[in-house]
Order: structure tokens, then C-alpha cells, then sequence
């Protein structure tokens, strides 16, 4: 699967960050720079609550190693 504005390969990260902050329903999916830029923040920030939302517990992504 690849990203659909840049064509990178998309990680299970990408599609998650996708699928919670733009739409689970989705068939494509963009990666997580492509995403960041598209609603003006940082991938740093975009990292952020992708952690966060692993500690929550969150199954779109997967869990954080110990």
C-alpha cells in the first residue's frame, strides 16, 4: 500500500494516524508527513499523539515495546 499523494509505502503507523485523524472508513490513505502537512502540523506533533494515543490504548496502533 502506498501513500496516496507521494506514493511512499505506508507503515502501520500511517494507516493508523490516518484512520483516527481523518476517517476510519477509509480505503486510501496518506502517510503521516503527507497528513501533518495537509492539516498544518508537525510530524513531530503527529508522533506525539500517536504515542499518547498507544498509551491509551488505542488499537490502531500497535503497542509500545518495553
Amino acid at each position: 500500500m502506498q501513500c496516496a499523494q507521494c506514493g511512499k509505502p505506508l507503515s502501520v503507523y500511517d494507516v493508523g494516524f490516518y484512520k483516527r485523524f481523518v476517517n476510519r472508513g477509509a480505503t486510501t490513505f496518506l502517510c503521516i508527513a503527507c497528513t501533518s502537512a495537509y492539516y498544518r502540523i508537525t510530524e513531530a506533533r503527529a508522533w506525539e499523539l500517536i504515542r499518547h494515543y498507544q498509551r491509551t490504548g488505542c488499537t490502531l496502533f500497535p503497542p509500545e515495546e518495553d
